[in-house]
């Protein structure tokens, strides 16, 4: 490793903290504290007649690299930093293990859904408050009533949020897709106010019949599909005319893996653009829109980084460590990017973009 990879910045677009029942509670008034556990009871109960109906049990280990889940920093946030810094990184997107969004709905929590969502992205900012520059919460936005989103958004950004994350599949609780106009407001705050929509990766409840069916030991076939998903959101987002409606509105698909992202956009997406098809209120071809206001996290993968930067270039690509996640370069960060860029053959002060420079821009960090 030369010496300028060995100092270099490194900005990590995704990892994760578990926010402990504990740490929420803290936060919300007394009377939200058994709601807050029943939820939780509700959403485990469900999870596991899932896994039941899947004829195996999964564990822990499963989901998390063991050393990196057991160490400090995924539950508190000075212990967080110090994992940090013994990784050589400098700043980190934080998602919740469990997100607030997940409980906090109107099926789980009735009427106190939006209060318990508050008092959960409050834990959220207090986390990130021991060093802001460092932290960044990924904080959590519900679509079920779009005045309280606009609400907490404004309430959020007083606390310095720079990013939220947002359902990919907001029809998986009843609602429109994101070019429903009703949701226009919610887009026009978060233009204005700069800060991010992440997309990360997520389960949706038909993926479960593919749990079931998959008769492999962890599940492989199971957890090699969510990220292909994201081809939805994405879509939805480009072919709709939403981001052309909403030009400063930044969108990030978080955990979509690189390799096919060239193949979907040169192939199907640019090319239907001179076929047959109709896209009313798109002007530009889908990759454009996706190299001026999206964009994808990855975590190691040289073939896909080096197709992905061939077809979108070095701008809207972000890297990440996924701590504590099986797939996670934690504590190793920068001997995995030292290989990782090698291999692709990225030039280094576009290396020093993707591992950095993008990240610090769109979030508004100092460079």
């Amino acid at each position: 490793m030369n010496a300028a990879i060995a100092t270099e910045r490194l900005v990590s677009a995704d990892s994760h903290v578990h926010f402990t029942d504990e740490w929420v509670k803290a936060r919300l008034p007394t009377r939200l504290h058994t709601v807050w556990d029943e939820a939780g009871k509700k959403m485990a109960a469900y999870e596991a007649s899932e896994l039941r109906r899947g004829q195996r049990q999964l564990q822990l280990e499963d989901f998390v690299d063991p050393e990196a889940a057991k160490d400090p920093g995924h539950f508190e946030p000075h212990a967080k930093l110090r994992a940090m810094d013994r990784d050589g990184v400098q700043a980190e997107v934080i998602f919740p293990e469990v997100g607030g969004a997940k409980y906090c709905t109107p099926g789980l929590m009735g009427s106190d859904w939006q209060e318990a969502l508050q008092g959960y992205n409050d834990g959220m900012a207090d986390f990130a408050a021991i060093d802001p520059l460092r932290l960044l919460s990924a904080y959590q936005i519900q679509l079920f009533d779009i005045e309280f989103a606009v609400a907490e958004v404004r309430r959020l950004a007083k606390r310095g949020a720079r990013c939220v994350q947002i359902t990919p599949f907001p029809t998986e609780f009843g609602l429109p897709d994101v070019h429903d106009h009703r949701y226009d407001p919610l887009w026009a705050v978060l233009s204005e106010t700069g800060i991010t929509i992440l997309n990360h990766l997520d389960v949706k409840a038909s993926l479960w019949d593919v749990f079931r069916r998959d008769p492999t030991p962890q599940k492989g076939i199971f957890t090699a599909m969510p990220a292909v998903a994201l081809a939805e959101p994405l879509l939805f987002w480009i072919l709709t005319g939403t981001l052309e409606r909403f030009p400063k509105l930044k969108v990030v698909l978080v955990e979509p893996g690189l390799g096919w992202l060239p193949f979907f956009f040169e192939t199907v997406l640019d090319a239907r653009m001179h076929a047959h098809y109709e896209f009313p209120g798109v002007k530009m071809l889908p990759s454009e829109y996706f190299k001026r206001q999206m964009g994808a996290t990855f975590m190691y993968e040289p073939s896909g980084l080096a197709q992905a930067y061939k077809f979108f270039g070095p701008d809207c690509l972000y890297w990440s460590t996924d701590f504590p996640h099986p797939a996670t370069c934690w504590p190793n960060s920068r001997t995995v990017v030292a290989e990782q860029f090698a291999k692709a053959g990225i030039p280094e002060a576009d290396r020093k973009k993707i591992v950095s420079d993008n990240a610090l821009r769109l979030f508004g960090l100092p460079a």
